[in-house]
């Protein structure tokens, strides 16, 4: 009894440890740096969208932006056209939102 106790314990810290270990594909976090095109506040004020033009390979990359503190930055100025930015974003329900936005000399 005290084998098959042991098996299944052992059998259960592997199961725990792989699927802690295992990410899944909807909170992969994408990185780039960009400089900005494009700057749009929502009417409410409560989340902006950001063309951020990817200096690597040169595509646009629609951002949302939601975290007061960027949009406090983007409403006072302190974010403007032709900054470059350093953002770390997910991809939720088909839309890029921002987790890190910043320039890259700092803010």
């Amino acid at each position: 009894m005290k084998k098959f106790v042991s098996v299944v314990a052992m059998l259960a810290l592997v199961v725990v440890s792989l699927v802690s270990f295992t990410k899944t594909a909807s909170a992969e976090e994408l990185k780039m740096v960009g400089t900005i095109t494009k700057i749009e506040l929502a009417a409410d004020k409560q989340s902006a969208t950001v063309v951020l033009k990817d200096v690597k390979t040169a595509a646009s990359v629609v951002i949302l932006i939601k975290d007061e503190l960027t949009l406090g930055k983007l409403m006072d100025k302190r974010i403007v056209f032709g900054d470059e930015i350093r953002c770390k974003y997910n991809v939720e329900d088909g839309k890029n939102v921002a987790r890190l936005f910043k320039k890259t000399a700092g803010c």
